[in-house]
This record gives structure tokens, sequence and C-alpha cells, in this order.
């Protein structure tokens, strides 16, 4: 049942069941494992990605296209897709791996996305996994923003607020948990003027701040 939910996720389904397993697969369970595969998948992901911006950017050269390729298919990007799908729920892990909380380790979950796109394009052709990598990176395609590649959540913030004669946003600690050496700060981020509040969390104050400024640009820039 949970396999099925996923691939309603992935709206697709697949023919060869054995594809998605070994797709799932980690290395550190056995063989046959992920490793082939997420060679298939990278290679699609990366000729779809190459394809839309292509297409969808008509005017911009190719180191500005170049510069957006590789923010969406690098790892911290794929991670987030395949946190989004709870794929760390579905990835067959070795003993070590499991303890050590593989399931939620951005490069596994990132390796594993791309092996799953690599058993789409095998099991249903170019044009599935063409359909699905479209599917799963529709709103990123949609808001990413070639000048604000390279800049910080929060100077990106900043410089839209200010373009538009806004006041700056304020930052303020909401919580903090743990003990003295390993502290989770957890952060608020006001914008009064536009009625936006946002919250991110992270290892220290300053990261924290820059999780509730990313959070609030997203806000904004749906709006």
């Amino acid at each position: 049942m949970r396999i099925q939910a996923l691939c309603r996720q992935l709206g697709y389904e697949f023919k060869q069941a054995d594809l998605l397993r070994q797709a799932l697969t980690h290395r550190s369970y056995g063989t046959p494992n992920n490793e082939r595969l997420e060679f298939l998948g990278d290679s699609a992901l990366n000729c779809v990605i190459a394809t839309r911006l292509y297409q969808l950017h008509a005017r911009l050269p190719e180191g500005d296209l170049s510069r957006m390729r590789a923010h969406l298919v690098k790892e911290q990007t794929l991670s987030e897709i395949a946190s989004s799908l709870q794929l760390g729920d579905h990835i067959l892990l070795g003993e070590g791996e499991l303890k050590s909380g593989g399931f939620r380790r951005p490069s596994i979950l990132a390796d594993t996305l791309e092996a799953i796109l690599g058993a789409i394009y095998l099991d249903g052709g170019f044009g599935e996994v063409e359909r699905v990598i479209s599917m799963l990176y529709e709103s990123l395609l949609k808001t990413l923003d070639p000048k604000a590649l390279g800049k910080d959540p929060k100077t990106l913030l900043q410089e839209y607020l200010q373009g538009r004669k806004i006041a700056l946003p304020q930052y303020g600690v909401v919580a903090i948990r743990g003990e003295a050496h390993e502290q989770h700060f957890q952060v608020e981020c006001l914008i009064p003027d536009l009625n936006i509040r946002s919250s991110g969390e992270g290892k220290s104050r300053r990261a924290a701040e820059q999780h509730a400024a990313q959070n609030a640009y997203q806000l904004i820039i749906r709006d």
C-alpha cells in the first residue's frame, strides 16, 4: 500500500515492479542496488531540465541557463523534492545506515530520487520520465529567478523589499532547544507591511534566520 501511495505521488505506475524495488535499494542493503539506475536518472534529469529551461527562458544566455540547471539538479534540491514525497519511508537500507538515520540523509534521498527516474525511463521510456520530472519541478521552474542564484535568502529578501520601498523584516528568536553544546534555534521573520509571518529553524541563530527569510520570500512570490 505504501508503494502504491508513492506511485500516485509520482503519477506513474510501474509495469516492472522489480525496477522500482531496485531503485529504492541502497547499496548497504544488498544487490541489485540503485547505483546504475541513479546514473541513468541523472542523465535523464539533466536533459529534461536543460530542455525546459531552454523553452522557458528564450533570451537567457548559456551561462545563466547552466547556473539555473545546476541549482535545480543539485543534491539539496533533489533531497527536498524527495522529502516532499516522503521517500525516506520507502528506501531499503542496511542495518548500519538505518540506525544512523540514512533515510534522512540528503545524499541518499537525492540519489534514490535519481534512481527512480532511471527506473521510470527503463520502464516507460523517455516521454514518461520527462512527464514525471516536469510535474515534480513545475513550481520550481515557475518561481526560479536567475538573478537570485548565488544570493543567500536574507540578502535576497532585503533587496526585494528595498526595491519596493518596504520596511525591512524583523527577526526574533522564538525558542532555543537542546543543551548548550548542541542548541537548536527557532526564529520568526515578520514583514508587517505585507502581513507576512514565517518561521525557520537551524543549529545557529543565523541559520534559523536564513531559513525564516527563505520561507518569507517564498510566501511573497507565491502571492
